[in-house]
Formats: C-alpha cells, sequence, structure tokens
C-alpha cells in the first residue's frame, strides 16, 4: 500500500499536499485507490482516494514499541554525508539525531543556515519513514553544542551516553551499550575528536568504546554504531 506522511491531522477528510497530490498522480492511482497515512508520532490510518481528498477508513494496529531508544549525536559532515546519515539512520530505527557541532568539523552552520538545514534534513527523515514503514519520525535537531548534548544527558540521567574512539581498545561497543535501553552515541568528524573534546566528555560521563580495529569514515560509524546497538537489543538482525 502506498504511504504518505500526514502530521496532525484531524477528521474524516484529509487533503494532500501539492507535492503529495503529484506523487499520487504519477503513480496513477484512481478513486477508491487505499492508502496509508502516517502522522510521524505512531499512528497509522487506512484511507481511501477520493475525488474530493483522502477518505480516513480506519485506524491501523500501532507497530511494536522499540525495545532500545538511540540518540545519534552526529558530527557535522560535509556535502551529502549528513543527508545520508540521517536517511539511513531513519531507515535503522533511529529516535533521535543531534548535529553535533565539533572543532575538527568541516562543516560549520550559524543560527540561521543551522536552522534552514535542519528543516531540510527533517524532510530528509519523513521520507525515509515514508519509505520504510515507519509509523514515526525521528526527531531530527538543529546543530547542536557539547554544552547542549551534556545538558541533554543530565536531563535523562538514565540515557548511557558512549563516545566513539577507535583507540579506546578495552571497551567495545557491543559491552558498552548491552543493559542499557537508553543510548547516546557521539560520533565524531572526519578528523575525529579533538583531545579537549574526548577528555571533556569523558568528565561529562560519557563513555569512550570502540567498533574494533578499523578507522570508519564518519558517515559509516553512525551507522555501524546505530546497527550494533539496535542488533544488541534483538532489534537488528
Amino acid at each position: 500500500m502506498h504511504r504518505l506522511y500526514v502530521p496532525r491531522f484531524s477528521g474524516a477528510l484529509v487533503q494532500p499536499t501539492a507535492e503529495q497530490a503529484k506523487h499520487l498522480a504519477v503513480l496513477r492511482l484512481l478513486p477508491g485507490a487505499f492508502v496509508e497515512l502516517f502522522d510521524g508520532e505512531g499512528r497509522r490510518f487506512r484511507a481511501e482516494l477520493a475525488t474530493d481528498g483522502l477518505r480516513v477508513l480506519e485506524e491501523l494496529p500501532f507497530s511494536e514499541p522499540r525495545r532500545v531508544d538511540v540518540v545519534l549525536a552526529q558530527a557535522l559532515a560535509k556535502g551529502e554525508k549528513m543527508e545520508l546519515v540521517i536517511q539511513k539512520a531513519t531507515e535503522l530505527g533511529v529516535s533521535c539525531i543531534v548535529p553535533l557541532a565539533t572543532g575538527h568539523a568541516v562543516v560549520k552552520l550559524d543560527g540561521e543556515r543551522g536552522a534552514s538545514r535542519a528543516e531540510r534534513w527533517r524532510k530528509v527523515a519523513q521520507e525515509a519513514a515514508r519509505q520504510c514503514g515507519r509509523a514515526d519520525v525521528p526527531r531530527i535537531d538543529e546543530p547542536a553544542s557539547w554544552d547542549e548534548l551534556f545538558a541533554l544527558l543530565r536531563s535523562e540521567p538514565e540515557r548511557r551516553g558512549i563516545l566513539l574512539d577507535p583507540a579506546a581498545k578495552d571497551l567495545r561497543l557491543s559491552a558498552a551499550v548491552r543493559g542499557h535501553a537508553q543510548l547516546l552515541l557521539a560520533v565524531g568528524p572526519e578528523g575525529g575528536f579533538s583531545t579537549v573534546e574526548l577528555e571533556r566528555a569523558l568528565r561529562e560521563g560519557l563513555l569512550a568504546a570502540s567498533l574494533g580495529s578499523l578507522v570508519l569514515r564518519t558517515e559509516t560509524a553512525g551507522l555501524a554504531a546505530l546497527s550494533v546497538a539496535l542488533h544488541v537489543h534483538g532489534e537488528l538482525g
């Protein structure tokens, strides 16, 4: 069944956006065809295409809740790498993505540019959720500082913060995430975290863990770490 993202709607008749109407026309769907609507917060509905919009017929069952809630703090990456991470992390089941401003990051975004880019990233996440069958859409924050990241962890004391560090030979990520249903995974930029950032993160209570002996690219490391966390908790594989 074809799916459409329709946030915060009410009533029995939903009007598709111009972009969605164009998409339905490309699919050559005729009145009477069924479409699944999802609101990005976990609710799904079966709707029927009509000449005056989409008629909501029934609410579909909720998906099973995930066993692990993972926040991915991804250092800002250049080019299309950030969009790739957001797209694939959404498909894998991430709960939230925090774009992290770090010292070695090539990309620097001020407030206005950061807000604009975050809006673009949210659309990427919405489309990825539509394609992969998720009924919820992960929260995509605007670029955050280390102070904001630490504040997030302090506000959620049950969430274990883990910083990916190839030099952390004594602790593998699979061991660090085990037994913790709320996680935050911090991934460095192309040049890695600075020494100052590493030392401060450890003082703030994050654990340093590695994925193994290989040094992965930033856009690979976050997705690999997310996959490990989901696999350990029985969500993947």
